[in-house]
């Protein structure tokens, strides 16, 4: 059992839904971010998602993109983003961390090397945006092999005939992209989010955490309601490039966090 399923068999076990917190390493720079990681599960965090900075993140909107600039600026790269993990594992050997972010820095790093290294630094699960299930070949099965889990992005696009190979070979959760575009495009609607997560939880038994434009702890509650968790990212992001220090953001981390554990 992975410590993602552990945790959400813990989360089932306490009739709790996940809140998941995505930042991106790095930003603004490798001691403020590992500071805000490692602050994260006494806020409330089930799950951390660690953005993989990259030169052209096409999934994303203007907050992240700036975010892994900044992060490349300050000199992350794969191996230090691993170096984050490994730190942060020092003191915590049970929350999940899932790496985000694109397959070209993995390749680069070659696959075979990548998911060694990122076994050996605590990463639990891999959500690599811009590889479709044709080619899960060249990573997500030997990603499987290797222990880690391979998380997919369900969209209101992925329709029922998609929606299978979508779910093939994923593991951990997925990740269901509450609206169509970037992320921080828009706002989350509870209302439209229900049947499209009562969708995909007719084809699977895996949890449906549900992220992309949330931005409130009341947000935050009304998503975690209809699902089994919830993802919020940009909004964290966004502390952050306004100069908020850690206990700043931990704080607004833990607002969202206490929304979606009282839904």
């Amino acid at each position: 059992m992975s410590r993602i399923d552990a945790k959400f068999a813990e989360l089932k076990a306490a009739g709790k839904k996940a809140f998941v917190a995505y930042v991106m390493a790095g930003d603004p720079d490798f001691d403020t971010s590992l500071e805000v990681v490692r602050g994260m599960p006494a806020a409330g965090v089930d799950i951390i998602e660690l953005g993989l900075p990259f030169t052209d993140p096409m999934a994303d909107g203007e907050t992240i993109q700036l975010a892994g600039q900044r992060a490349l600026k300050a000199g992350m790269t794969l191996k230090r983003t691993l170096k984050l993990a490994r730190e942060f594992r020092k003191d915590d050997d049970t929350t999940p961390i899932v790496l985000m972010g694109y397959y070209n820095p993995i390749h680069n790093h070659g696959v075979p090397q990548f998911l060694i290294d990122a076994k050996e630094a605590g990463i639990d699960g891999l959500i690599v945006v811009d590889l479709p299930p044709e080619e899960d070949e060249e990573l997500c099965i030997p990603a499987q092999a290797a222990g880690l889990n391979f998380i997919r992005l369900a969209t209101p696009t992925t329709d029922d005939k998609r929606l299978p190979k979508v779910l093939q070979n994923t593991s951990g959760f997925v990740y269901y992209v509450s609206i169509t575009g970037i992320t921080g495009a828009a706002a989350a609607e509870a209302g439209d989010v229900a049947p499209e997560v009562a969708r995909i939880k007719a084809q699977t038994d895996l949890p449906v955490i549900v992220g992309f434009g949330i931005r409130t702890p009341e947000t935050s509650r009304a998503i975690a309601s209809v699902a089994d968790g919830a993802v919020v990212g940009s909004a964290i992001v966004s502390k952050l490039a306004a100069g908020d220090n850690p206990t700043k953001v931990l704080e607004f981390v833990k607002g969202l966090a206490d929304g979606a554990h009282s839904a």
